[in-house]
């Protein structure tokens, strides 16, 4: 009998702390744990008795990295709750924004986090001094995301602009068409990375995921949509709850996401794609064919390429937003606060981020419920680790290289464990 654990004490280019246990018996896999040892941020617990108008301000403190996505979902739970609708030139801004956050958010995962797995580097500095006009890239990208960020937010990090029922303050038409040269620049410089990354060594390795992700009658999806899957889900963001459940874990301080009759789920780019692949201009769809990526892509390796997919439709969505830009009459729609309970789920760079709030009449928060993709993608990345490792063993793949590749499987899915933490409530019983 032989006993092995592949074992990661800190899981390196991933936001947040987490860890990696594989344990194996025989050659067979016995158990999987990927650890999130992030400390719980009470975020849930800490906007309870705040003003409504002030969630979309604490919850884009929850990640500097996708900050939009968190300010989006829980804008549409309020407005849900007044039953506003935000439409017009207030919705293409919002539309806007969220291309600047995935433009910066995918281009620094693809080239400095996960690229360098493909290409054989421990880091992206080392990359670097082999391929210093790729990362070049990659930072010109990630500053043109941002620069949609600081002209409709205010700043890049944690913005400011943004309230329930729309902006404080619109931009003028010359302030965007001020973006549009850099864009432009992006747009080539996105096609060129999916030249790149389509050709990049994927292992071989497929699953059979049910995919989750919005569904727009007729756009590719940032804020609004059904929830659906490729497996018969189709479902209103405000049924949420009767579909999903959240279970703790005891090697983890972050919650487990499921589906109550089919277990995990797999949300983030691939899910967007394979579910969302017509909704894609025509320039987009035509590249995809031609680097052989249309779907079904199963292979979460391949979700590099996706991800250089996706860049380039939000540089194209972008500068098609600014080429028909007229200000608005008003940077908002008032909301008048009411009690209720309302929902929001936003297409986050890593996949569906849902918000639920319970208001009293002056709109103060009484409950708040925040479920991040990284929950949404534990499980799911935990059973790729098990069949990956079991094909590994299986080709005598060495155990160095194994462990390795268990790593570049997380990143797959740009895991954003700081998000993924909740508090959770203990009872202690004695006996």
């Amino acid at each position: 009998m032989s006993r092995k654990t592949i074992k990661v004490d800190y899981l390196a280019r991933v936001e947040g702390e987490g860890g990696l246990s594989i344990k194996m018996k025989d050659d067979r896999v016995v158990d999987v744990q990927l650890r999130i040892f992030e400390p719980p941020r009470f975020f849930e617990a800490f906007l309870q008795g705040r003003s409504f108008m002030e969630v979309p301000d604490i919850t884009a403190r929850i990640c500097g990295i996708c900050p939009v996505a968190y300010q989006m979902s829980s804008c549409h739970a309020m407005e849900s709750i007044a039953g506003v609708q935000v439409d017009g030139m207030l919705r293409e801004l919002r539309r806007l924004l969220y291309c600047g956050e995935w433009i910066e958010s995918h281009a620094l995962h693809t080239f400095m986090l996960h690229a360098p797995d493909f290409l054989g580097y421990p880091d992206a500095i080392q990359m670097a001094k082999d391929h210093p006009d790729l990362v070049k890239l990659a930072l010109r990208l990630k500053k043109h995301g941002n620069d949609i960020m600081v002209r409709l937010a205010g700043r890049e990090i944690h913005p400011i602009n943004v309230r329930v029922g729309g902006f404080y303050r619109v931009p003028t038409r010359q302030e965007l068409l001020s973006l549009v040269d850099d864009l432009k620049w992006s747009r080539d410089a996105a096609r060129e990375a999916v030249e790149a990354l389509a050709g990049l060594p994927f292992p071989e390795f497929e699953q059979d995921y049910e995919y989750v992700a919005l569904r727009h009658p007729d756009e590719y999806p940032f804020n609004e949509g059904r929830l659906v899957s490729n497996k018969g889900l189709d479902i209103d963001i405000a049924d949420y709850d009767q579909h999903f459940v959240e279970v703790h874990v005891a090697y983890s301080s972050a919650l487990h996401s499921r589906l109550k009759k089919r277990d995990n789920y797999h949300v983030g780019p691939l899910a967007r794609y394979n579910l969302n692949f017509d909704r894609l201009p025509s320039s987009v769809k035509k590249i995809a064919k031609a680097h052989k990526l249309e779907p079904p892509v199963n292979n979460p390796f391949r979700s590099i390429a996706v991800r250089g997919l996706e860049t380039l439709f939000a540089v194209e969505e972008a500068l098609r937003i600014i080429e028909s830009y007229e200000p608005p009459p008003l940077p908002y729609v008032e909301v008048v606060p009411r009690a209720g309970t309302g929902h929001g789920c936003t297409e986050a760079p890593r996949g569906i981020l849902y918000h639920r709030y319970t208001l009293d009449d002056n709109g103060i928060v009484l409950d708040a419920r925040i479920v991040p993709p990284t929950s949404q993608n534990q499980k799911t990345i935990e059973n790729d680790l098990w069949r990956f490792v079991e094909q590994g063993i299986a080709t005598n793949m060495e155990h160095d290289l194994l462990a390795h590749t268990c790593e570049q499987a997380i990143r797959n899915y740009d895991p954003c464990i700081s998000c993924s933490t909740h508090f959770l409530k203990l009872d202690f019983e004695q006996v």
